[in-house]
């Protein structure tokens, strides 16, 4: 879009100190707001262990207390994680004029391409972070526009990963529908099932001289059913436990699972989406490939109706993805 600021544009102008409109408020930074000298141990998951009942067990519990957790031993070759890494990478590093073909369009409904404002903020505040987003599945909902192609192996780095990744979250939507008691095939159903849309976010959190004032992304819960996060191996996530923010620990070669709003509506509140939010590093560009399982647009996500009756009233408003989405983004009550 032109004439939006860069983030990576504005860290090789900015050696010492950050322009006022990163530093967040005094109730944000993380230098003040982050628990010292303490790590949460979210739960860490191994999808291979031989006790599947186990497995189950756990991720629900991880869903329903954490609304976070790692999973290890995924099935998701390293070499084709790395690849998904190493073309995200080039992308940022290609000339800007370069990176700008890809812009998200100035007057774009749909959330894909390359940008760096994604949300109203509050004060006018922005996060040092630049990103582009494409959707990966189904073929119906994929725009190439978006998908560098000056990057030869963009493509096929991405239709890898996302052929791993089909069963990382087949499996994790069907344990989380046993665990409330629902078919295995339900919460996938409600979402929209073979049309759930995988949307790809990579953040780019270029290094920023004062990151104790900035944020990378403000504190949030993300709208999707549920979250699949490939980081790089620079630290940078928090998660916000009984109000105070404390650093999360990846672990390497693990997938970070977040639970999202719909998965919270849709189990009537049993599953908890989680807060967090990215903090940034002085010396060094923290990346992160989250993939968003989202219901198509016209989806209407509400409470399951199995979940619901006398005892159990409906916590939530049944809407339509897309309605859901437009008062998210521009802070409207939903």
């Amino acid at each position: 879009m032109e004439g939006e600021v860069r983030v990576q544009d504005v860290a090789l102008k900015h050696n010492d100190t950050i322009p006022q409109q990163f530093i967040r408020s005094e109730n944000e930074q993380p230098g003040i707001t982050t628990v010292h000298g303490a790590v949460l141990e979210v739960p860490v998951i191994d999808l291979n262990d031989p006790d599947q009942e186990k497995v189950h067990r756990s991720i629900v519990d991880a869903s329903q207390q954490w609304g976070m957790f790692q999973v290890v031993n995924h099935g998701i070759p390293g070499e084709v994680i790395r690849e998904l890494q190493k073309v995200g990478k080039m992308f940022f590093e290609l000339p800007q004029e370069e990176k700008e073909k890809y812009a998200k369009p100035p007057d774009s409904k749909d959330i894909q391409g390359y940008g760096s404002k994604l949300q109203k903020e509050l004060e006018g505040k922005k996060g040092w972070v630049d990103h582009l987003f494409h959707k990966i599945w189904p073929p119906s909902a994929i725009d190439y526009r978006f998908w560098p192609e000056n990057i030869p192996s963009y493509r096929e780095a991405n239709e890898e990963y996302r052929k791993y990744l089909h069963g990382v979250a087949d499996k994790l939507l069907k344990c989380l529908s046993l665990g409330l008691g629902l078919e295995e095939n339900d919460m996938k159903e409600a979402l929209g099932g073979d049309n759930l849309i995988y949307l790809l976010k990579i953040n780019y959190y270029p290094p920023c001289p004062q990151p104790e004032l900035a944020l990378g992304v403000v504190a949030h819960t993300d709208m999707s059913s549920i979250t699949l996060l490939v980081p790089n191996d620079v630290q940078g996530l928090q998660a916000s436990r009984d109000g105070h923010w404390y650093d999360v620990k990846y672990i390497p070669n693990a997938l970070v699972i977040h639970i999202g709003d719909q998965m919270e509506i849709l189990s009537n509140g049993k599953y908890k989406s989680v807060l967090h939010r990215t903090t940034v590093t002085k010396d060094k560009t923290r990346m992160s490939w989250p993939v968003f399982l989202e219901p198509p647009p016209d989806q209407e996500v509400g409470p399951h109706p199995k979940l619901v009756n006398e005892e159990n009233p409906a916590k939530f408003k049944t809407k339509k993805y897309s309605d859901y989405a437009y008062c998210k983004l521009n802070k409207i009550p939903q």
